[in-house]
Parts: C-alpha cells; structure tokens; sequence
C-alpha cells in the first residue's frame, strides 16, 4: 500500500511512517519543518527513516496548493492519505487564529481539493478530543453534536471534520475522523504536559500549573493511538463503499493533574515544585473518551496505562539527556 503522510517529521507522524514501513508499506513524508519547535527535533524524529527505501519525504506546505500538486504528481499512486499536519495547541490558537485558520482549515481544504485532482479515494483525518465543549457529557462520545467549541483550535479541527464530511457527501471520498485523546511517549513535542514538566521536575525548576490540580485528561500512550490510526487506515481498504466516520481514540481513563505530577516526579525520583496559576481561557476541564466505537468497529484496545506509561517515558527521556 501507499501511503501519504501529512505532518510526517512530527511526533505522531513519525511513529506512524514507521509503523507503516515495517509492516511493507511505502510511505511519503509531507512536512513543512514548522518553526513552532527547533527543526533539529524533527530531524532526529525522522532519523530511522531517513535509510529506509520504502520512505521519502517531501518538504511543502499545506498552504501552498503547487507543494501538494507536485507532492502526489511524483508519487503517482497513492492508496490513502492520512493528514496529521496542524498548528497544534490551545493557547497559540488564542495568540493567532489566523495563522491556526489558515494551516488547519485552508491547508486541508486545498489538500481535499488535490485529492480530487489525483483520484486519491480514502482519507484519514487527525481531529481532536478538544471539539467537545463544557456541555458535552463525560465520557465523551462521537454522538455529541460539538457545537460549542473553547478555542480557535478546537474550532478548526471541528470544522475540519464538517469540510470531511462535506467532501465525502459531495465527491464520494471516503473519511475517517480520529479524535485523538492527550496523546504522550517517545519523541512528544516539548511543549506537552508530560514532556515540559519531566524536564522542569528533573532540572529542579518549578511547573506553571493551571487551575486547581483536579482537571483531568485523557492520556493515552502514542504506541495506542498508531494501533487506532493504522486499524482506520485497513478498514478503509477492505471496501469500495465511500463511508463517513468518527471515533475517539483514547486510553479511556481520566487523570488528574495533581496525579500526573505526582507519577513524574516518582519516576524521576524527584519532589516537584509546583506553581499554581488561574485556570487558563479555552482550557477543557476534564477529558475522557468514550472508545466503544473504536472498539467494535477498528478492534481498538489501548495497552498502556498512566502508571506504565510515565516510567517508559521518563525513561526515554532520561537516555535522551544522558541523565
């Protein structure tokens, strides 16, 4: 199978192009190097790729429509896309929405727009646990409407799911919508939760933290999520029948953020000193998804809990740091 890959140099993408090349799949890298984080880190994402003749990555940008024309123009065949490629995060949505509107919404219209061109069939969206709002019912589940937003980027992932549905509707391609659940492991950008605090804790530097240490949210371990992406990417091609979906994909246990903390600094062996600032504006108060879907329909089972899960992590992140 071939496979484009939008966002491929970044955490998530990277695991998934590797997944798909060990398992015998060819896979095209898109990525722009984005400066929101050093484009060393990427480069290092992409280290065990870069050998592997089964892979190429293309340097674009989801704006520029000739980048994605002259991206599947080489390719030539290409069985489904999977789009990762976003200006991610909350608060720089806040800061800048519309530079979030025009990678997010724009850059994925104009990718719809060049499937078409090129005959490209299957689509997998990467959306968000952050389209629920305060008024969706914990655990969240995809029949929720999603009208109320918090944030420009919970806005634009929502709005990227309707343009989804919108072009299957219109054109026949078939789409699948993942909402990703606070997604953790190896190589998660630094700007994270899990990622930021780990190297706070470990260098003996106090944590901003938000609100009153009881928010929750759904970690799940990166390893979980690929098994989902990749489980939406076989069932798109076992049928010929364009099909709308969504599903959560989500460790399906809430943690507080006081436990989070706590869990870090135990595996890092270290006490944490802890910061407590005004819960922040478009912040979700509490995450957790509801995975039956994922579970019926994608044979979807998250492995990996909170408690295994920060260990692996720290443990990563130790060898990354020579610590």
């Amino acid at each position: 199978m071939d496979v484009l890959v939008t966002g491929a140099a970044g955490f998530i993408g990277s695991h998934l192009c590797e997944r798909l090349v060990d398992r015998g799949d060819r896979v095209i890298g898109f990525d722009n190097f984005d400066p929101f984080y050093i484009r060393e880190i990427k480069e290092r994402n992409l280290a065990g790729l870069r050998w592997n003749r089964a892979f190429r990555l293309v340097e674009g940008d989801l704006t520029d429509p000739h980048d994605i024309r002259s991206t599947l123009d080489e390719a030539g065949r290409v069985d489904t896309v999977v789009h990762l490629a976003a200006l991610a995060g909350v608060r720089p949505s806040i800061k800048n929405p519309q530079r979030t509107w025009a990678v997010n919404v724009t850059g994925t219209l104009h990718l719809f727009a060049k499937c078409r061109e090129h005959g490209i069939r299957r689509f997998v969206f990467a959306s968000s646990s952050s389209v629920y709002g305060k008024t969706s019912q914990i655990p969240f589940s995809e029949r929720d409407p999603c009208g109320h937003p918090l944030s420009p980027y919970a806005a634009t992932k929502r709005a990227g799911e309707l343009l989804a549905h919108t072009e299957q509707h219109l054109n026949g391609l078939s789409v699948t919508c993942l909402r990703l659940f606070t997604v953790y492991g190896p190589r998660q950008r630094p700007d994270m939760a899990v990622h930021k605090f780990t190297r706070l804790i470990a260098e003996d530097k106090p944590i901003e933290l938000f609100g009153d240490g009881n928010t929750t949210r759904d970690y799940t371990w990166i390893d979980d999520i690929i098994d989902g992406i990749v489980a939406a990417i076989d069932q798109q091609m076992q049928t010929n029948n364009p099909m709308f979906r969504i599903y959560n994909l989500g460790g399906a246990r809430p943690t507080s953020l006081k436990g989070l903390v706590d869990r870090i600094a135990s595996a890092l062996g270290k006490s944490a000193r802890m910061d407590w600032k005004a819960e922040q504006p478009g912040d979700m108060t509490h995450t957790l998804a509801d995975i039956d879907l994922a579970q019926r329909d994608l044979g979807y089972r998250p492995k990996v809990g909170i408690d295994q899960g920060i260990p692996r992590f720290v443990a990563w992140w130790r060898a990354e740091n020579r610590q």
